[in-house]
């Protein structure tokens, strides 16, 4: 099974993906919400399989079939942090990683980019709650 990397980034109010190199042509989206980006990429991939195939276009076999699996990568804290807010405020990633909340919302927004380390933080917050999540029975 082939895997296709999707590059997501938080894009003035929007999300934007891309496919990765192993797709042939050009494949870019946006979406509102991270939930709809999810839906909407394979629809788009379709899509353009579709195209590619009524243009006489080379497409490999596997892309044909759907043997494949998405890769999501969410390529900065901005994204990070807005993709997972509909299910946990920047307050509760605060309490977890132990950054401010204040300089977790000039992340969000693009305003400041953090260390690799503080990335770090963030991400392991994030899992952190979910973990607690996960532990409810």
């Amino acid at each position: 099974m082939e895997k296709i990397k999707v590059d997501v980034a938080w894009c003035d109010k929007n999300f934007g993906a891309s496919l990765g190199d192993n797709v042939p042509g050009a494949v870019v989206l946006a979406a509102k919400t991270y939930e709809e980006l999810l839906r909407e990429v394979p629809e788009t991939l379709r899509f353009h399989v579709e195209g590619m195939l009524a243009d006489g276009d080379d497409v490999p076999q596997w892309l044909i079939d759907g043997d494949y699996e998405f890769e999501y990568n969410l390529i900065d804290v901005a994204t990070v942090l807005r993709a997972y807010e509909p299910f946990v405020s920047l307050a509760a990633i605060s309490r977890a990683s132990g950054i401010n909340q204040h300089q977790l919302s000039h992340y969000a927004n693009g305003l400041k980019q953090p260390r690799p380390q503080q990335r770090q933080r963030i991400v392991d917050g994030i899992h952190k709650i979910g973990r607690e999540l996960l532990a409810v029975v």
